[in-house]
This record gives structure tokens, sequence and C-alpha cells, in this order.
């Protein structure tokens, strides 16, 4: 089984972070009026988006004319969350990691000015900085560079829109949660893993940092191992509303065992931790270890970034039973299991 180990720094930037003048196009907006966009970050913006990797914007400038100009280029649309403004650009960074809900150490910052540049490390010691005048250097490094190009890096970006919609439409919504979450028509499928789903898999490992239960990745060939292993469950959960799909979700690594099921790797993406679904998959390897007549045991590793994780299982019932320093082995008795909420279809396959 893979050790707990730190997150490979393959492909860890889930975004860069631009800044506008001389370093996306050539001059300084408010003072020539006119300037150029440069090819060779018009280019990398795009391959960079094919991988999966996400943009934004922080740049000390005048809003709407900053805006105006990026549509001109056709840019506008691949920019999430542009934090155009003349305030700290390490506060527009931090702003676009929530907005995003990524680490700041998912997150590479290129502008043209030592002193930005020094703001943000300073600031935020985390983020990774790169001098424009160093990019095509800084781009070639395996940091981004996917180890995979899934079906889903590459509609990344329309996730991510998609998500800015409902949250724009909950914003406006007049009721409690329950009552916007059951306006979406939700629909979470959970199935077997197939080969055409370790990808995505492996990708989910890596990526998912506050609802991992254990912070361990697994390579695509472990996970295939496990797949066809008849002592291993190995489950991947999928969810859409009516304003699309959100992808491929969710993981989970169950092992059989007579006694007690244990659950070694349990995980869920941070797109879909405001949409009240967390519990939908424990839930239901709950109910397959309770059908076998089996206690549920769960691995559980303290990061420092999961906590949200330990209080999905302490919602579900789990209670501690062992620790080993940040080392923890949950157990519920599944005396309880919570049904699928009302405002969600549960599909099996």
């Amino acid at each position: 089984m893979t050790e707990l180990l730190e997150k490979p720094k393959r492909g860890r930037i889930k975004c860069v972070v631009w800044d506008l003048d001389n370093t996306v196009w050539d001059g300084t907006l408010l003072e020539d009026g006119e300037v150029t966009v440069r090819p060779e970050v018009v280019a990398e913006i795009r391959r960079l988006d094919e991988l999966g990797v996400l943009h934004s914007v922080a740049s000390r400038n005048d809003h709407e004319a900053a805006m105006t100009r990026l549509k001109v280029a056709g840019l506008d649309e691949y920019f999430l969350y542009p934090q155009i403004t003349w305030n700290p650009k390490s506060g527009s960074v931090e702003r676009i990691a929530k907005a995003l809900n990524i680490g700041l150490d998912a997150i590479a910052f290129v502008d043209d000015q030592p002193f930005e540049l020094a703001e943000v490390a300073h600031a935020l010691p985390s983020v990774k900085t790169v001098d424009v005048a160093e990019l095509g250097e800084a781009l070639a490094s395996e940091e981004f560079r996917p180890k995979f190009v899934t079906d889903e890096s590459r509609v990344r970006r329309e996730l991510y829109r998609a998500a800015a919609v409902r949250e724009q439409v909950e914003q406006d919504h007049e009721g409690t949660s329950e009552e916007f979450l059951s306006t979406l028509d939700m629909k979470f499928t959970i199935a077997r893993a197939q080969r055409e789903d370790l990808q995505r898999a492996e990708e989910l490992t890596v990526r998912t940092n506050q609802l991992n239960s254990t912070g361990r990745t697994y390579s695509y060939e472990e996970l295939d191992e496990l797949r066809t292993s008849p002592d291993h469950v190995l489950l991947v959960a999928s969810l859409s509303d009516k304003y699309g799909g959100y992808g491929k979700i969710g993981l989970a690594l169950a092992e059989r065992g007579t006694e007690a099921w244990h659950l070694r790797m349990m995980l869920m993406s941070c797109r879909v931790m405001s949409r009240g679904v967390g519990t939908v998959l424990l839930n239901h390897i709950m109910g397959l270890a309770k059908e076998d007549g089996a206690t549920l045991r769960a691995d559980f590793v303290e990061t420092g970034r999961n906590r949200v994780m330990y209080v999905t299982y302490a919602f579900a019932g789990f209670s501690e039973i062992s620790r080993d320093g940040d080392r923890l082995v949950l157990e519920s008795d599944l005396s309880t299991i919570q049904p699928p909420p009302p405002y969600l279809t549960m599909e099996l396959r």
C-alpha cells in the first residue's frame, strides 16, 4: 500500500494568476491607451487551459478598461474571478484562491515588477512567483505539467464557470440552503471504477486536499490493481445538476474483511463542498459493509488541511478507536446509516 508522502510537485499548479501591464500585454493601459497583447503569452494561456490549468488576473488597473481590452483580445473568457483593483496583489491572489477553493500552494503568480513579486512572496510564501522575463523556463517545469490530461481537464474551466453561475443563483435565492439545493435537480452517481476512470482517479488523489481522509496518492497502476482485486472495492462518484455536470468528484477504496471492512481512502472534490453531498458516498459504503455483516473502520491521517473530512466522519457516526501520532483509525458499528438527502437522486451503476 502507498505510504503517506508529500504531494508530488508534478502538476501541482492548478491556477496561474497574471498581471496585465507589461505581462499579458506590452505597455501600460492607462498611460499608453493602446497596448499590444503578447502572442507568446496568449499561446501559453491557451496551452495550459487545454491541460486543465486555470487562469485568473491580479492587476492594478481600471477594471472596466482592462476587461474591455481582454474581451477585444478574446481572452476574457479564460480568466476566472479576475481581481482588477488598486489593492495589494497578495490580497487579490488570496481572493482568487478562496473563490476557486484551492490551496495557495497550487497558485503561480506572474508579474514583471520585482516589487509586486516580492510583496506576494512575502505575504503568501506558498505561492509560486514567476518573473515574466523567465516565463518560458518556469512553464517548462514539472509543476505546470500534469501527469494526465483527462476529459475533465479539458473542460475544467467550463466546470468552474458553471459553478460561478450556480453561486450567483444561490446568492440571489431567497430561502434556506436546503430549499436552494432542491432547485438544482442533482443526480449523484456511484459506480465501480473502470479502467477509463483511473486517470481521473489518480488525479483526484493528487489534487484533493480538504476532503481527503488520508492525503495519500495512488498511481494509475496501483488503482488498476486494486480495481480488479477481489479483496477491495474501488468506487467512483459523479455529480450533475440542471446546470451541467461536475464530473467525477469522489473516490473511495474499501478493503473487505470478515468482521470489519476497512475504508483505506475516501475523498471528495472541493468543487462540491457546498452541495451537501459530502456523506452520500460514505453512507453507501457503510451500507455495503452492513449488508456483508461487518462493521466499518476508516483510516484518517491529519494533514493540516483535511479537518472537514474528519467532521464528515464524525457526522456519520464514526468514533476514534486508535491513534498513532497523526494517524487515526475510526469505526462505526453501522447502527445508524443516513439516507441520501431529499434534494438529490442517487443512481448506482
